[in-house]
């Protein structure tokens, strides 16, 4: 059956994290910090405007673009992020960050096209350009006396003549770079000059630490017709991981194709969701700002415990909630995982989810209760230590 199939389709590997976590799933008294997300829910006024939504039946097919309200609020709240004009027809809504790189990669990517993405990665980002039969060079980040760096001179000889796309997701799930502004102002000027679509996942930008609120962005630097797609999404910052709502801003000339190619895809997200949206942009500042500070003392909770273990060698992650660390001796990544969720009961994602680059490491996301952190990291010491 496989073999009368899409090939690209069938070629697919299976996702490691979900590997962890499905053998999680069978096992009892299991502290799985496989995916990214907390153990908080939802904020009440969020919660609430949703329902508010449907007591309004506000439950009918909308425009493909997202809803007026929500693009609007989108626009103004990326205007203000960043202190530059965006219109609303640069933005779209989508469920997801995730579909909002299929979108992207949809409109921008023909078969055998070459797209360059940073790694270690978000495994998606790799296997949606794969999924479409383009093809993917991977650059890697470099763990330089204790954080990870991105050689500029590597980066450009991958892009080199061929490549139609650059993928970069900053702060980086799962090491924590940032890149900072002079960086993205190299990387941006190149792909400019070279005619190189930039598609820059920043859906982790709010949570960075150590006195900043904000990551650097392209969102700084591009005008509204070059070449750059950002993506952006609800999940992270608003608590809202199951509701599966994001956003595009793009160049305006793409605002109908985009719009075609949700129609084809799902025809947009559920219009209450999108309502609640509004609420979240609107009212969720000081939500964002009180997550921000409780995930750096979860940072630094888990960095001071992890680095202090002779085994372990980690970088201070800059941005987004995870801890990715190598543990001396240990080479296969999964399999360690695996060891790790048998004899500690503790569910990891191991380094290779994450692309060839991964491989000699683990990720925790550290985005969990501290009571929670310290209990699975007392479990850990017994393995790592």
């Amino acid at each position: 059956m496989t073999a009368e199939i899409n090939n690209s389709v069938a070629q697919l590997a299976e996702s490691q994290i979900r590997q962890i976590m499905e053998l999680g799933h069978k096992m009892e008294d299991v502290i799985g910090l496989w995916f990214g997300e907390g153990d908080e829910p939802t904020p009440d006024f969020i919660k609430n405007a949703a329902v508010q939504a449907l007591a309004e039946d506000k439950t009918f097919y909308v425009p493909n673009s997202g809803v007026p309200e929500l693009r609007q609020a989108i626009a103004d709240y990326m205007s203000g992020l960043y202190r530059r004009p965006v219109a609303m027809d640069r933005i779209t809504a989508t469920t997801s960050g995730m579909h909002g790189i299929m979108l992207a990669y949809q409109t921008i990517l023909d078969p055998g096209d070459t797209v360059v993405i940073v790694g270690p990665i978000w495994p998606n980002a790799v296997h949606a350009a794969e999924v479409l039969s383009a093809k993917v060079r991977v650059v890697p980040l470099h763990e330089v006396d204790g954080e990870w760096t991105i050689d500029l001179d590597e980066l450009f000889d991958a892009l080199g003549s061929d490549a139609k796309a650059l993928f970069i997701n900053s702060p980086n799930n799962p090491t924590g770079w940032m890149a900072e502004r002079t960086e993205l102002e190299a990387i941006f000027s190149f792909c400019r000059s070279h005619g190189i679509w930039m598609v820059c996942d920043d859906v982790y930008a709010r949570l960075v630490y150590d006195g900043r609120t904000l990551a650097p962005s392209i969102a700084e630097l591009a005008e509204p017709d070059d070449r750059v797609i950002i993506i952006n999404s609800f999940s992270k910052n608003w608590n809202m991981t199951g509701w599966r709502l994001g956003w595009i801003t793009a160049p305006p000339d793409l605002l109908l194709i985009l719009a075609k190619l949700t129609e084809y895809n799902i025809a947009g997200p559920p219009t209450f969701v999108q309502h609640a949206g509004i609420v979240a942009l609107r009212d969720g500042e000081a939500h964002v700002a009180q997550s921000r500070a409780a995930f750096e003392e979860r940072r630094d909770l888990v960095y001071c415990r992890l680095s202090s273990l002779n085994r372990v060698g980690m970088a201070k992650p800059k941005g987004a909630f995870y801890a990715f660390f190598s543990v001396e001796g240990e080479a296969n990544s999964l399999a360690f995982a695996k060891r790790i969720l048998h004899d500690a009961g503790v569910g990891l994602a191991p380094g290779t989810a994450f692309g060839d680059v991964g491989e000699g490491y683990l990720r925790l996301c550290f985005a969990a209760r501290p009571a929670l952190l310290n209990q699975a990291l007392d479990r850990l010491e017994r393995v790592l230590g």
